[in-house]
């Protein structure tokens, strides 16, 4: 049995939101199962994230919710389990990438009831 996420969820942004502390858009990922650092998962995630992207700068986003124009962006993963190195190394580039196009990436952990922020190594 596989523990990647369901596959007719890679087209579904998961929620969207406006951080008035930092007058940001903020799109939720949500990533339940456990990391495993099989290929299928990191492509999964690569792919949940081109929807993602493709929805902020393909113009979408500001069609849906007009009232998000010209805020800054976030996607913020939301992991139930902390990432494998593979996932880690992944996010790491992806992170890169869109900060080119002025897309903050933050990954937040909650495992075993604490909340951990590790944005900061991304």
């Amino acid at each position: 049995m596989s523990t990647n996420e369901p596959t007719d969820r890679i087209g579904t942004i998961d929620m969207i939101a406006h951080d008035p502390k930092t007058d940001e858009t903020v799109l939720v990922m949500n990533q339940t199962s456990p990391w495993d650092g099989s290929d299928e998962q990191l492509h999964q995630l690569q792919e949940r994230f081109n929807v993602y992207v493709a929805f902020l700068l393909d113009g979408e986003l500001v069609e849906a919710n007009p009232e998000l124009a010209g805020k800054k962006a976030r996607i913020e993963v939301r992991c139930a389990h902390m990432p494998d190195a593979r996932a880690v190394e992944l996010l790491g580039l992806i992170h890169d990438q869109l900060e080119f196009q002025n897309v903050r990436v933050e990954v937040i952990v909650r495992e075993q009831g604490l909340e951990c922020d590790c944005s900061g190594g991304l």
